[in-house]
């Protein structure tokens, strides 16, 4: 069974208004559930996890900020979110979404988060919307238990995975592929394993290409246990900050191609729904429900 991390929590840390499309975590489960794609059954929800797992990535100076509301001012402006007890709370659900989402992954070949994504999170510090590293966290609690050693983390979000990419950087056992707009946020980007810049208004024909001609290579080359999806639709044409141009079609094709090839090689994968801003709720919804949809095609 398809297995799903969703809290209530999730669509709730902000203050009316803000831009942020917090309204997406809460429809896209009402989506997949109404068309047929999965029943409340498919849904967990995650809790607070024990500390212990967020010291595997994050520095316990910046952990305990966060936890105390004591960053200081130009630390939280850099976030892009009014920090609350509340946010924070949020952020690790998200964060033990993904490593009770990792662990069915193991179990049923497949599993995702509704949340997650939080790529621009440092070791000691937030960026953009993302304070914890869900996939990062989740990494190190996979190879801590024994339960994997070689982790290929693929991040196909427009924007660059700077975060996860310094958390990395010196860890052998940890592959990191971004394949991202080269004139998008961030401006300054880190160094990971692979990157992949592209132009601005990349379409379906060269995105596709490059990623089907790099992605089983690497997988041939790293020989991973376990793949890390992020999956974001902010590569669509439609997409406010976005800069490439992907059609609704494109981006199914490319979800299709990651969770296909994980499948043949019988890889566990984890997915995370990352980023997706098109002025029309509707266009992020359908995006990221392509990504279920294929899922339970694929897998079950």
């Amino acid at each position: 069974m398809l297995k799903i991390a969703h809290h209530s929590i999730y669509k709730h840390p902000l203050k009316e208004g803000h831009r942020f499309p917090m309204e997406k975590y809460d429809l896209l489960p009402q989506q997949l559930i109404y068309e047929g794609t999965c029943t409340k059954k498919n849904f967990f929800e995650p809790q607070i996890p024990n500390n212990k797992h967020f010291f595997t990535v994050h520095t316990p100076e910046y952990f305990f900020d966060l936890l105390n509301i004591t960053l200081c001012q130009k630390a939280a402006r850099k976030i892009g979110f009014p920090l609350s007890e509340t946010l924070i709370k949020r952020e690790m659900i998200i964060a033990d979404g993904t490593l009770k989402a990792s662990e069915f992954a193991l179990k049923n070949g497949i599993a995702m988060n509704i949340a997650g994504g939080t790529h621009h999170a440092f070791s000691n510090k937030g960026e953009a919307f993302c304070i914890l590293n869900d996939q990062a966290i989740g990494t190190k609690y996979l190879q801590s238990k024994g339960l994997v050693g070689k982790v290929l983390i693929v991040d196909l979000d427009v924007h660059q995975g700077n975060g996860t990419a310094e958390i990395f950087k010196n860890d052998a056992t940890v592959f990191t592929f971004s394949m991202h707009g080269k004139g998008n946020y961030p401006f300054v980007k880190e160094v990971s394993d692979l990157d992949i810049a592209l132009e601005n208004g990349t379409k379906d024909a060269e995105y596709l290409s490059i990623l089907k001609e790099t992605l089983p290579k690497l997988i041939n080359q790293e020989k991973p246990d376990f793949i890390y999806y992020l999956c974001g639709v902010d590569v669509l044409e439609t997409d406010k900050l976005g800069k490439l141009s992907l059609t609704l079609a494109g981006c199914k094709e490319r979800d299709r191609f990651v969770l296909q090839t994980c499948f043949n090689l019988q890889i566990p994968v984890m997915c995370s729904m990352g980023g997706g801003y098109s002025p029309d709720i509707k266009t992020i919804i359908n995006a990221h429900a392509n990504t279920f949809r294929l899922a339970q095609e694929i897998y079950f």
